[in-house]
């Protein structure tokens, strides 16, 4: 597919650039978080939202990227140690001075950001101007190599991540997003799933050069039992014929978490969806618009993909046979329009060691389950196949499906 090699080629950039590829790549990164920005400004008055857990004050977002940035580049005295960097050496100065105090997301509580003292939107995007041009004069002085270009990398990608978020959170909103490069897709009718023998499979990230997220790290040798595995995600056509046939009200599809998130939320259906007579709703944009059931089911808990799997017969599949098949299957394996849920639990690979930002997997390894992929919402360059996605089971806000499995 030709979004498919554009993706890889902005991934690889991300993981493998040098300077001028990543210079060009942190300001593309910088255009979109303001565009998106910009599209909150429009919508919110006062860029108020309400409070809750998977929300963040849009000035909040704002700034805390920009802080991140100045935090692990320009404040970082070993930053062209890579890895081996202290995350504890003491850092250069603030600007503001009580950034620290305002945006480190490790010792700010997420309930308090909606109280803090947050500089105005003009401040806020002139600091982050500041920030990104101190950035970019350090990066086309930095030696051309891993360990040099790694926190420009890391840089790069939490942006990156954190748009995703702001286009998601949108959603939740009822925002508006014109840019189409944020669309789902349709996708075609099913193709036959893909048959996949036994064998051994390396899991993880080779140990070669460029960047990985320490979770990826170091790779683990694991066997994979035969399976057959879709060559797609699930589209709405197929989900919502569970939910038809009364699949949210029937017990013995769900496992017991499911049981209690059905009871504790009151789901009847997916989120952002209703029925409408003989057809099906999606909130989407801030009006309700009539759903293309071609698309790739999103917005679906772990309790929903497994309730599914169970009523067809079918199983998720784990977090190797998606890594096997989405590197030995080409074209075939068609991933990349939702964030894929899988049965592996988030946990560290034998011999695991934190990297520097140690509040990014570590804290996390608590048995929730991965997710493989990436989604219309994801920044090219993170959609990377072997890049470990982790939500809580619970979690519907973000643009999450799955593919299925048997035997």
């Amino acid at each position: 597919m030709h979004d498919a090699s554009l993706a890889a080629d902005a991934a690889t950039v991300a993981r493998q650039g040098g300077q001028q590829a990543l210079a060009r790549a942190l300001q593309a990164s910088r255009t979109d978080t303001l565009a998106t920005f910009g599209a909150y400004e429009k919508a919110l008055a006062g860029l108020r939202v309400p409070l809750r857990a998977e929300l963040n004050p849009p000035l909040w977002e704002l700034g805390h990227i920009g802080w991140f940035q100045a935090y692990w580049v320009q404040r970082n005295p070993q930053r062209e140690r890579g890895v081996r960097a202290d995350p504890d050496t003491p850092r250069g100065p603030a600007q503001p001075a009580d950034a620290d105090a305002l945006y480190h997301s490790g010792r700010v509580p997420h309930d308090s950001r909606w109280m803090l003292p947050l500089p105005d939107a003009p401040a806020t995007r002139a600091q982050l101007q500041r920030q990104l041009d101190a950035t970019l004069a350090l990066l086309a002085e930095a030696p051309e190599h891993d360990d040099a270009l790694y926190f420009f990398r890391l840089a790069l990608l939490h942006e990156d991540m954190h748009h995703e978020a702001a286009l998601y959170m949108a959603q939740g909103l009822g925002i508006a997003i014109d840019d189409p490069r944020w669309a789902a897709r349709a996708l075609p009718s099913p193709p036959p799933a893909l048959n996949l023998p036994a064998g051994r499979w390396r899991l993880g990230s080779p140990e070669a050069a460029g960047f990985a997220f320490d979770n990826e790290s170091p790779p683990v040798e694991v066997s994979v039992r035969a399976c057959e595995i879709d060559a797609q995600a699930v589209r709405w056509g197929e989900y919502l014929s569970f939910a038809e046939a009364g699949g949210y009200a029937q017990p013995r599809w769900w496992a017991a978490a499911g049981r209690q998130w059905l009871a504790e939320s009151g789901a009847r259906t997916p989120r952002y969806l209703r029925r409408d007579g003989s057809r099906w709703l999606q909130w989407r944009h801030g009006r309700w618009q009539a759903l293309d059931l071609a698309e790739a089911a999103c917005h679906l808990t772990h309790h929903e993909a497994q309730a599914w799997c169970r009523w067809a017969g079918r199983r998720l599949p784990g977090e190797a046979e998606w890594e096997r098949a989405a590197l030995t299957q080409g074209a075939r394996f068609r991933w990349g329009d939702v964030w894929e849920w899988t049965s592996s639990p988030f946990a560290p690979f034998p011999g695991f060691v934190a990297h520097p930002y140690r509040e990014y997997s570590a804290p996390w390894f608590d048995g929730r389950p991965v997710l493989r992929g990436a989604s219309f919402m994801t920044q090219p360059r993170m959609r990377h196949a072997r890049y470990r996605n982790f939500f809580q089971v619970g979690r519907n806000d973000v643009p999450a499906g799955f593919r299925s499995c048997a035997a």
